[in-house]
């Protein structure tokens, strides 16, 4: 017996000084590793949300494979035949998720192709000379710049230039050239005969640079920043057409600030958005769309935007235009300016009617169940009462012509054969 013990007990140490070599051994080698910049295994990441508050997966995701690769924000595709008499511009109603069903509030965005950051349309020429007006008379109430954003302004020209001469050859010519040992850069419109020039690397600034984009896109322009509190604050831009604000209400302020009003944006949307925005990429711009139901075509602000609480709107219900915003957002390189930028197309509600199959079943079904603060900040109980039944009888109407069966999912809408890109007819505002 007392051998048999002796013999446990010297098995038992020969295992433990094996163990005991071992760790040694196990010890100075990630120590050596260590010693020759050889990087450990890392420790798992937490997982990253993959999508936001209400479900949608977000732009950083989808992006993300691309941005991985190291590839850049490709230029647009140019269109050396583009003619404005002919321009047919994709519709808004169908773009991104601008109406959807159920509806409720989300950023709806996807992917920007860069080919459509900035989009000419048949009514580019009325564009610019009523944007022209607003800014006469309007002044800073429709563009103005702090000046942290100034230099983002001159910025943002550079990108339109080098957008629209590379899309638009036949529009606009780009007036690179050197003179007097100076290099120039600049743009030549064909169709205002405007010509800009300036300094190469060195393009006006401010309001004089964002008074230059107004003559060149239908486009507004509002631009905003990232502060050391970690918010977003809006500091600037072109916003000639807004409809229902102004831009002196907004520069200046925090995102948070500017959406008070908004219905659940600030509970349900704040926080997502900005950490989409702080982190998006200039490689990776996205847009997405809103929309208004408005009783006149003043871009710049609707007459509906004007009554008081409880006043009812006039207009005939297939008078009434579809106001969508098509928004395309995209961060400066330098600057790191964030740019938001915002085209406007109005569709007349008896249009829709005509060739828009399924839409006027789901602008009623969006009206009758979505949450009563987001349609009242719509201001839908201006025009409701007398738009709801209009949007029945439309639904019939397109059933009578073989438009619909009368069974479908209005939520599918976009399945429905319907044109890809329409034709936008000028805009007079009375």
């Amino acid at each position: 017996m007392e051998v048999s013990r002796l013999h446990v007990e010297s098995a038992m140490g020969v295992v433990i000084l094996s163990l005991f070599c071992l760790w040694r051994y196990r010890t100075s080698l990630l120590r050596t590793r260590d010693s020759h910049s050889i990087p450990a295994t890392p420790e798992p990441e937490p997982k990253e949300l993959t999508e936001d508050a209400a479900g949608e997966k977000s732009i950083y995701h989808a992006n993300k494979a691309r941005l991985a690769s190291g590839a850049l924000f490709p230029a647009p595709d140019p269109l050396p035949d583009f003619s404005l008499e002919t321009a047919r511009t994709r519709d808004y109603v169908y773009v991104n998720k601008t109406l959807r069903y159920p509806y409720y509030q989300t950023m709806a965005h996807q992917p920007l192709s860069p080919n459509n950051w900035i989009e000419l349309s048949s009514s580019y020429r009325w564009y610019l000379a009523e944007k022209k007006r607003v800014i006469a008379e309007q002044g800073k109430k429709v563009i103005d710049s702090l000046p942290e954003n100034d230099a983002a302004c001159g910025e943002l020209l550079e990108c339109v230039v080098d957008f629209l001469t590379t899309r638009y050859p036949g529009l606009f010519d780009r007036l690179a050239e050197t003179r007097d040992e100076k290099e120039l850069d600049g743009i030549y419109s064909h169709v205002t005969e405007e010509r800009y020039q300036w300094s190469k690397g060195c393009p006006p600034e401010g309001v004089e640079g964002l008074r230059i984009i107004s003559r060149l896109t239908e486009n507004d322009f509002l631009m905003a920043r990232g502060r050391e509190d970690g918010h977003i604050y809006f500091v600037g831009g072109l916003v000639a057409f807004p409809g229902f604000y102004l831009l002196s209400e907004k520069i200046g302020k925090s995102m948070y600030d500017v959406h008070q009003p908004v219905p659940q944006f600030n509970q349900k949307l704040l926080v997502s958005v900005e950490r989409t925005l702080k982190r998006m990429d200039p490689n990776a711009p996205f847009e997405r769309s809103s929309w208004e139901i408005v009783d006149d075509n003043n871009l710049f602000y609707h007459n509906i935007a004007t009554l008081s609480e409880g006043e009812k709107c006039t207009t005939d219900p297939g008078d009434l235009y579809l106001r969508i915003d098509r928004q395309a957002f995209r961060k400066l390189p330098r600057s790191k300016a964030i740019i938001f930028a915002v085209h406007p197309l109005l569709k007349k509600l008896r249009d829709i009617r005509e060739d828009s199959p399924l839409v006027p079943a789901l602008l009623s079904k969006i009206h009758q169940e979505t949450s009563k603060d987001l349609m009242e900040y719509k201001v839908a109980p201006a025009y409701q009462a007398e738009l709801l039944p209009w949007l029945e009888e439309a639904t019939k109407d397109q059933i009578a012509r073989g438009l619909l069966k009368g069974d479908e999912e209005v939520q599918n809408f976009r399945d429905l054969p319907r044109p890809i890109e329409i034709r936008v007819p000028p805009v007079a505002v009375p």
